[in-house]
């Protein structure tokens, strides 16, 4: 299960309004790259045969099976502070994550 803030709630919806077309989603996922190996993404997109729609408190959104597995028990945050950082992904099967926040390992 992966769980949303109810800051990430309110930012996927204001930003889901603003950009997506009414039926895409926000798609989490995992690639190569950044400088511990893996980082996170987001995109509004159309759910495809391999994703996951996911349901935290009525905000839906996709995941792929491959990055699910990695993201299992992870939360996402938004933060709009003085920081500014937007999403933040806090994830238990990280093993090391770089000082952006959007790297890991």
């Amino acid at each position: 299960m992966i769980t949303l803030t109810d800051s990430a709630k309110k930012a996927i919806a204001e930003i889901g309004a603003q950009r997506a077309e009414p039926d895409q989603k926000l798609r989490v996922f995992i690639s190569a790259g950044g400088c511990s190996g893996l980082e996170y993404g987001m995109e509004f997109s159309f759910a495809g045969e391999k994703d996951v729609v996911l349901e935290d408190n009525g905000v839906e959104f996709l995941v792929d099976q491959k990055s699910l597995e990695r993201l299992k028990g992870s939360e996402i945050d938004f933060d709009d502070g003085l920081s500014g950082k937007g999403f933040e992904i806090r994830n238990p099967n990280a093993e090391s994550t770089c000082g952006c926040g959007k790297s890991f390992n």
